[in-house]
């Protein structure tokens, strides 16, 4: 009797995709699309869920795969919506895709393979999972443009060991040719942009934080204080950002950025973009929320470093702090660092792990 695996179909070519390949494998393959958010209870129109769901439910109707639907609405809204808007709350620059992995696709969805007697669990995530010598690890995908491994370092590593990861060793030129060649009905679907829940690009994420955070007005003030002008709410801006300051710089080929958010005074914090601007590049940091798929580092130990998804690896230095936190020094300093912002650790391609930054220094 082949292998049961239920493989979660988000309505993409990606996901369609990697059910078919462990198809082609001999594995009888069951498909999943899981409802993480309810439109109908918020308060506009453009969440694209349905959609999706239609769109897997085609894909799974091509591939002759059974196909369910699980209402994950309550834990996602708990572990990553709110996570999100108190993030911003906070003054801190979250990220919901990777708590949605942690908790919800490698989380509860994992769990309900296991107790629905599945032997595998698969997502279309490009990265690669290799096993040897009765272990696994984690490793970046071999398209650097559709690595995702960033996205999976808060994932527990015993979530792990039921899950194959089947676009790891293709690019996404050979998804979509694959896709196009056995005639799936989402080949030439557009990737999804942005936050999942915020319907792409259809929906800002101010546009959503809005209507749960209330602005707060404030002053736009340079590195001195000198008043520029008036923000709307300190939690419309993150760090790095340059557009949508909505302040001229009045000066020929110059920009403002944002440089910090200070809570205690309301005040947003500007420069111009350049390497020399204070506070905008960083070499040090603290983290914290420390979370390994391998062997942690020893003191000292050379990594590279993801201090956000699609960044070039960086070359960090590790020194371990008390109370299971730790300073990593960048050798090349860093543009807009933020706290609560997530990065991923490697050892090559390896991926090992995860901290938050508690403290830009």
């Amino acid at each position: 009797m082949s292998a049961k695996i239920l493989v979660a179909l988000s309505g993409g070519v990606d996901s369609s995709v990697a059910a078919y390949l462990l198809q082609q494998q001999g594995y009888e393959v069951h498909g999943i699309f899981f409802r993480s958010w309810q439109n109908e209870t918020e308060l506009w129109k453009e969440c694209p869920w349905k959609e999706d769901l239609e769109s897997a439910r085609s894909a799974a109707n091509h591939l002759k795969i059974p196909f369910e639907i699980i209402n994950f609405i309550d834990v996602y809204r708990e572990k990553v919506v709110d996570y999100l808007i108190e993030g911003y709350r906070s003054g801190q620059t979250p990220n919901p895709d990777v708590m949605c992995n942690r908790y919800i696709k490698f989380g509860v969805l994992v769990e309900h393979a296991r107790k629905a007697g599945f032997q595998g669990f698969a997502t279309g995530h490009y990265c690669q999972k290799i096993e040897a010598n009765g272990t696994f690890s984690l490793h970046e995908g071999i398209d650097p443009n559709k690595d995702q491994s960033f996205f999976l370092c808060l994932v527990q590593r015993h979530a792990l060991s039921l899950v194959q990861f089947p676009l790891g060793r293709f690019t996404k030129a050979n998804v979509r040719c694959i896709a196009k060649e056995i005639g799936l009905p989402n080949a030439e679907r557009k990737d999804s942009q942005g936050i999942c829940f915020l319907g792409s690009s259809r929906t800002s994420i101010q546009d959503f934080l809005e209507k749960y955070i209330p602005d707060k007005p404030g002053a736009i003030v340079t590195t001195d204080g000198t008043i520029l002008g008036q923000h709307r709410g300190l939690h419309r801006y993150t760090i790095g950002q340059r557009k949508g300051i909505a302040l001229p710089s009045n000066c020929d080929f110059e920009h403002y950025v944002v440089l910090a958010k200070n809570y205690a005074t309301g005040q947003l914090v500007v420069g111009f973009d350049h390497p020399e601007t204070e506070g905008l590049y960083a070499q040090k940091a603290r983290i914290r929320c420390l979370n390994f798929l391998e062997n942690p580092p020893v003191e000292r130990e050379i990594l590279q470093a993801k201090p956000r998804y699609r960044d070039c690896s960086q070359e960090i230095t590790w020194h371990w702090l008390p109370e299971t936190t730790a300073k990593i020094t960048f050798t090349v300093p860093q543009r807009a660092l933020a706290v609560g912002q997530a990065i991923a650790f490697y050892r090559k391609t390896c991926l090992i792990g995860v901290g938050i930054f508690q403290e830009i220094l």
